[in-house]
């Protein structure tokens, strides 16, 4: 890996504030971010990113481009859950089993946010449809998740299925970035410059506190999962780099930016710790969130957003 590349992204203000948060777990300190603070700077990430989504959109028009994009992450949301969900039902229970590979198959908007933010630095384009891909690929991942436990479980939650389908669609992140993006869409030029320096300015600032936080959630929720052992620990990882760099070939074939190939890239090898949790508790209630929320948020989300975006990146420009 290129040396350079690794550091600078380490180095980067917003990354330091997530390793701060993990030392500070590490020490037990008492720096604590109130949680009415923490919902809203996670509902202002999502606004910012989705509205300058829509404006992106709405500027770039739809074309061909979008389309094998958006085709991209929708086919990857429904292929992941699928073959993970084989590969983990020998391990567990049909529940757990659905609830990891609904994990895995779905995203991490945070992850997806900071990914732009690498971009930015590096100063490469990317789409503004992008944000449409990240917000298509939240609920299917979910649906096939509960599809595969219906169809291959045992006394499995009977939970109605139209009532999975309104929580994994209204759940706050995914109804947040998609009226966002639609409100970007059809907001008119000079509305959308009145309100710029909200979205854009300070929108740095706002994601330093944010992983701050996510680095101290982070911390505590790998030391309570270092009971499910090592495997666990290298799907969380291994996984994601598949999904990824079986991405980056596709994309490499269909002719897609290399920014927009970064953004697929991180969306396949990311994993929910928000929307599915959410789900998963109506639908796998015997799903156990104390395995695949931390390997979400303690190993998956950490490894992606620091070594995840260089490796990724240099595969990027070599194939």
């Amino acid at each position: 890996m290129d040396n350079k590349l690794l550091i600078d992204n380490i180095t980067n203000p917003t990354l330091l504030f997530f390793m701060l948060g993990i030392l500070a777990t590490i020490v037990k300190s008492d720096l604590e971010i109130p949680h009415s603070t923490s919902k809203f700077i996670s509902i202002y990430l999502l606004f910012a990113i989705g509205f300058k989504g829509g404006q992106e959109l709405r500027h770039g028009g739809f074309n061909a481009e979008m389309m094998k994009a958006l085709t991209v992450c929708m086919v990857f949301a429904a292929f992941v859950p699928v073959y993970t969900f084989f590969i983990l039902k020998r391990k567990f229970d049909v529940e757990n089993a659905a609830a990891i590979a609904a994990t895995y198959g779905s995203v991490s908007a945070v992850t997806f946010v900071t990914s732009t933010m690498f971009l930015d630095n590096l100063k490469i384009g990317y789409g503004g449809h992008m944000v449409a891909g990240m917000a298509l690929m939240e609920a299917p991942a979910i649906m096939i998740g509960v599809v595969l436990m219906r169809r291959f479980g045992v006394g499995t939650s009977q939970t109605s299925f139209k009532k999975i389908l309104h929580e994994s669609l209204t759940n706050g992140s995914v109804f947040i970035i998609t009226g966002s993006l639609l409100i970007g869409l059809i907001a008119d030029a000079k509305g959308a410059e009145g309100i710029k320096p909200f979205t854009t300015d300070i929108f740095k600032g706002f994601l330093s506190i944010f992983l701050l936080e996510m680095g101290m959630i982070a911390a505590r929720r790998f030391a309570a999962f270092r009971k499910y052992g090592m495997s666990m620990s290298l799907f969380a990882v291994v996984v994601p780099m598949i999904n990824a760099v079986l991405s980056i070939y596709i994309t490499s074939w269909l002719g897609i930016t290399n920014g927009d190939r970064l953004l697929i890239a991180i969306l396949t090898a990311s994993a929910s710790y928000i929307a599915v949790p959410a789900a998963m508790k109506e639908a796998a209630p015997q799903a156990d969130p104390g395995l695949y929320v931390p390997m979400a948020l303690g190993i998956t989300f950490p490894f992606n957003i620091t070594f995840g975006l260089p490796l990724y990146w240099l595969l990027i420009q070599h194939i």
